[in-house]
């Protein structure tokens, strides 16, 4: 059972032997391709939309020629709209750009990507497992992404979106895009990931080994253990909002419509009441990633485990606290304005110390910048400037100035970019040898890297000056606010420019590690030197991951390692 040969990737070959697999590390497998083709088609929405925004007035959506027939002051007031109902091409085009780049990357990529891709294949591994509780709710859970993810791409083609991936009430009750089909996509998404995060939990619970305790578990389990606590609790909430929605819609129920009775402030608490516990859903795996990756290229035993295990869990809790922030100017009372500001800073703590600790565990370590370092590094920045900037928006005075400005926009990409998909370039990396049996060029990989750090800061910190500035998001056109800010343009050039950074450099990554498929050079079973329980299976890992049970040992502890990398030893944590 152990080599290359009896691998899961060499076990059966043939399509029903993977359409019908219950092997989680082949399910993780189908769900990447399926992440990652959905990753390109958001990126492209996204370009679509910097490349309009890059110069002011038209660029690739042109203005419909009626604009042109009025005054200049009436033009540029009609430039700005972006989220009204419109019958011009140009500005409807926009809204169904910037809509599907949102919906696309939150629902299908940025939700699942960690927990379903590196989740499936590790969590398992990292117990000593042979798969998941339940490996027929895994395989349902991947066909129902499927299935959700095929109505998002039916949506392109029945009239698109145009509602932002919100869904606000009451436009989205209103517009003849086609908001019932994308709905109906999320709410099948929404079981996809609740039967996920059910077997997340059974699995932890179960099948741990005789020896390991909480407290001996990877922190990268913890934090799977976390979102799994989210996604069962809050993502009905979402399922049952989106129902109401689609109900109203089809059949004139008074939910949220004042047209009907209904009152949309409410969709705006049922929604954020899900989506900001979504946040954590999708950060918190990637924080249990960069524990992880943090510890072994430092060659040290993480810093405060505990701390930084416990500090999922408050994450977790505090996070269904703190929706009310998204609605500071949607009329709510001083008093439960201030309490929700208040619970906005306490969420920051347990954040922080993941920070300080991943920070002292580097301290007087023995640091080695591989490929997957190169990219916890990075995220460390950039989540510090996002956190950072979220203290901003958690100000009540500060925010009504902020808010729906690109300040919302550079620091949601900050977290969500920065934060989520930097993290799992990060584990991607770090467990690509684990999944292919090949090692991918640690120099092409860090120059990827540094090309994605560059290119991403330069799209979105030019953001935030942007919206301290006073530029609205969402906005198809800017040319009626360069009297006033003629720095708009050149802002918002050098952002366009970013993303087409980003760009390469995210192309760049994924030449390197298909490249590794057909010429890397075989991976040893432990390449990076780690101490959890995956690294002591072959690369890739047997059908059924280990014969027998492996010894129960400190993950963090690298003393007894014989490969601990050339001229790197174990620095003890005193």
């Amino acid at each position: 059972m152990s080599g290359a040969s009896d691998s899961y990737l060499t076990h059966t070959r043939g399509f029903w032997s993977w359409a019908l697999t219950l092997d989680h590390k082949r399910i993780g497998i189908m769900y990447m391709v399926g992440i990652l083709g959905s990753f390109l088609l958001g990126g492209i929405f996204a370009l679509i939309v910097r490349t309009e925004l890059a110069t002011p007035g038209p660029t690739i959506m042109g203005f419909p020629d009626a604009a042109s027939e009025a005054s200049p002051a009436e033009q540029a007031a009609e430039n700005m709209v972006a989220i009204a109902p419109s019958s011009t091409t140009g500005r409807d085009l926009y809204n169904h750009m910037f809509t599907l780049h949102g919906a696309v990357m939150i629902f299908l990529v940025i939700i699942p990507g960690i927990p379903a891709v590196l989740g499936n294949f590790v969590l398992p591994l990292m117990l000593g497992a042979k798969d998941v509780a339940f490996p027929r709710l895994n395989l349902a859970s991947f066909y129902l992404w499927l299935f959700g993810a095929i109505f998002f791409v039916v949506t392109l083609h029945t009239g698109g979106l145009d509602t932002g991936w919100t869904f606000y009430t009451p436009y989205s009750t209103s517009t003849n895009s086609a908001v019932v089909t994308a709905v109906l996509g999320a709410f099948i998404l929404g079981f996809s990931s609740i039967f996920t995060g059910i077997n997340f939990i059974v699995t932890v619970h179960k099948l741990r080994p005789a020896g390991m305790t909480w407290f001996k578990m990877p922190l990268f389990v913890w934090s799977l253990y976390a979102t799994a606590i989210i996604q069962v609790l809050a993502t009905p909430v979402l399922g049952i909002t989106l129902l109401l929605l689609a109900a109203e819609r089809l059949m004139g129920l008074g939910f949220f419509d004042p047209k009907y009775g209904g009152n949309p402030i409410l969709f705006q608490h049922f929604f954020w009441f899900y989506s900001h516990p979504a946040v954590y859903i999708m950060i918190l795996p990637g924080m249990g990633i960069i524990s992880e990756v943090v510890s072994v290229f430092s060659r040290k035993h993480i810093f405060g485990y505990q701390f930084i295990a416990f500090s999922s869990v408050a994450i977790a809790l505090l996070g269904f606290l703190v929706w009310g922030h998204h609605m500071f100017v949607s009329g709510m009372t001083p008093l439960a304005a201030m309490v929700f500001s208040a619970l906005t800073f306490s969420v920051s703590i347990p954040s922080a110390i993941k920070v300080f600790n991943w920070l002292a565990t580097m301290y007087k370590g023995s640091i080695g910048l591989a490929t997957p370092m190169c990219y916890a590094l990075a995220f460390i920045f950039l989540f510090g400037i996002g956190g950072l900037t979220g203290l901003f928006l958690g100000t009540l005075s500060v925010d009504v100035h902020l808010t729906d400005t690109y300040f919302v926009v550079a620091h949601f990409h900050y977290v969500m970019f920065g934060g989520t998909l930097i993290a799992f370039l990060a584990g991607l990396h770090y467990w690509w040898p684990k999944m292919t049996g090949r090692m991918f060029s640690d120099v092409a990989g860090r120059w990827a890297c540094f090309i994605i750090f560059v290119g991403f800061n330069l799209t979105f910190f030019p953001q935030f000056l942007l919206g301290t500035r006073g530029m609205p998001r969402r906005y198809y056109d800017y040319s009626g606010l360069l009297d006033s800010h003629p720095e708009f343009a050149l802002l918002n050039l050098l952002s366009t420019i970013g993303a087409y950074t980003t760009a390469v450099g995210l192309v760049a990554a994924a030449i390197c590690l298909l490249h590794s498929l057909w010429r890397g050079r075989p991976a040893p079973a432990n390449p990076w030197g780690g101490g959890s329980m995956e690294w002591q299976c072959p690369s890739p890992p047997p059908h059924d991951n280990f014969p027998k049970t492996p010894p129960v040992r400190d993950p963090y502890d690298f003393s007894y390692l014989a490969y601990v990398g050339p001229d790197r030893g174990f620095v003890p944590q005193t």
